[in-house]
């Protein structure tokens, strides 16, 4: 039973890790594409 315990609890670790990796993936490329907006703006490419 206790290594049951253990698999499931691995499962749910490499579940909330891929959770996290695609939320900081996501918010990564958010936070480019504002940073290009940004610059361009500043560089008069956008108006």
């Amino acid at each position: 039973m206790a290594k049951t315990a253990g698999i499931s609890s691995s499962a749910s670790q490499n579940s909330d890790v891929a959770q996290l990796v695609s939320i900081a993936l996501c918010s990564g490329i958010g936070l480019l594409i504002s940073l290009v907006v940004v610059i361009g703006r500043m560089h008069g490419i956008w108006y």
